[in-house]
């Protein structure tokens, strides 16, 4: 069994995970360019911290008011012409954020966008429960997410470029940065079409014994997590474990979000930098994020343990940034904001484990898409509060402590929650 597990989980690896890694990647650098374009965008139209932090963080209203029936919808339309449609109307809506001309139309814009782009993830994390069985979960999702600090990685020093295309065709550099990041999602849309299948039974390059298998596999812990978790995706919306990971999750994109959107003026701030050094000081701390996700996750799935992996990440989120808050000299900052990175990259896939092992079908559509709108709100509340303490304290450093606070939160809630390996165990493959 063994060799056609791992053979039939290649294919599926190969054939799927490209396309999505690249369209998460451009998904990711468009909700967060507008960190870097934030320094000059503010500037040029008047906008204090604060109100950039509520237009950047308002996206997200949207996104928690439509995950849930985004995710239903790609449940009952196919997988491959609704992420398409995402991406179309993400892509045109991320360019028109070029075209605005004070906080008003900056709020609308950013609403627009986050209603565009809702569905997109939990709808990729569900449609990845369709095709790979549990043991090969988190290091499946941690590749998926690998665009994440990636989309920093590469973006960042690309967005420090464009932005010195500032003054041609008589545009600012910001404008440029959010047309020409937008057209790879538009053009992404032709391939998604194209290429993306719906599920396994569309699967005609698997050999029939390998489409069995695979069948087999997931329709066996299918079976068992009904078995354990019944329920209908109602029910999933109101489960307080379901809730409680909304809020776990939480603790984890309020930190991602709040350095997304701030960091690059934190470090603008330690003076003398300009733009393409900023992008290249900023993509570190991803860099360290992306590779130690892809170590963790696989560590993770060998020892088929979730909870100790999600908790030792939440502490160094809050020991990264509880020491980022005190420090100021630039070099030991930015020590301990990678240590953050770590922290918030290896916690993102392992997290994504624990709704796998209790929610399956409906009930895995609309919980997963509950559980990211919640958390989500984070990308809310931390953008939004980050730039009011960051205005009314003139500093970062009460600004970097409430982040961390929030992880404090989602540490707990893991004790509480917990994992239940049960979900994880019947029909699964041998140990890889």
């Amino acid at each position: 069994m063994d060799g056609i597990a791992q053979r039939t989980v290649s294919k599926i690896s190969w054939r799927l995970l490209p396309l999505l890694m690249v369209s998460y990647f451009i998904a990711y650098l468009d909700r967060v360019n507008l960190g870097f374009a934030g320094a000059a965008m503010s500037k040029d139209l008047g906008f204090t911290s604060t109100v950039f932090g509520n237009a950047a963080g308002i996206f997200f209203i949207a996104y928690f008011l439509l995950e849930v029936p985004s995710n239903l919808a790609l449940e009952r339309f196919g997988a491959r012409r609704w992420i398409a449609r995402i991406m179309l109307s993400w892509g045109l809506i991320s360019a028109a954020q070029a075209w605005v001309g004070g906080a008003t139309s900056f709020n609308i814009v950013r609403f627009l966008l986050g209603a565009a782009e809702a569905g997109f993830f939990p709808g990729v994390i569900f449609y990845l429960t369709l095709w790979f069985p549990a043991a090969y979960r988190a290091r499946i999702v941690g590749w998926f997410m690998f665009a994440v600090p990636i989309s920093s990685v590469i973006g960042s020093p690309i967005s420090g470029y464009i932005l010195n295309m500032e003054g041609l065709a008589g545009m600012h550099g910001w404008q440029w940065l959010f047309i020409l990041e937008a057209i790879p999602a538009v053009i992404l849309t032709v391939f998604v079409l194209l290429y993306l299948p719906d599920g396994p039974k569309d699967a005609k390059w698997l050999t029939a014994d390998e489409r069995q298998w695979l069948q087999g596999t997931l329709q066996a812990e299918r079976r068992n997590r009904e078995s354990l978790h019944a329920m209908s995706w109602k029910q999933s919306l109101l489960n307080w474990r379901v809730i409680a990971m909304g809020v776990i999750y939480m603790g984890i994109t309020v930190p991602l979000y709040g350095l997304g959107f701030f960091l690059p003026q934190i470090i603008k701030g330690f003076g003398g930098l300009g733009n393409v050094e900023v992008g290249f000081i900023n993509a570190f701390p991803y860099l360290v994020g992306a590779i130690t996700m892809l170590l963790w996750t696989r560590w993770s799935d060998a020892r088929r343990e979730r909870k100790g992996f999600l908790l030792v990440p939440l502490a160094c989120i809050f020991l990264g940034l509880m020491a980022a808050a005190e420090i100021s000299a630039p070099v030991p900052k930015m020590a301990a904001v990678t240590l953050a990175a770590f922290g918030i990259f290896s916690a993102l896939p392992v997290f994504w484990t624990l709704p796998t092992a209790i929610l399956s079908g409906t009930a895995a559509a609309a919980g997963i898409a509950w559980i990211n709108s919640i958390g989500n709100l984070g990308g809310y509340i931390g953008p939004t509060l980050f730039g009011v303490l960051r205005d009314r304290m003139g500093n970062d450093i009460y600004a970097v402590m409430f982040l961390a606070l929030l992880s404090v939160l989602g540490f707990v809630l893991v004790l509480v929650v917990g994992h239940d390996p049960r979900g994880e165990q019947a029909g699964e493959p041998a140990r890889v």
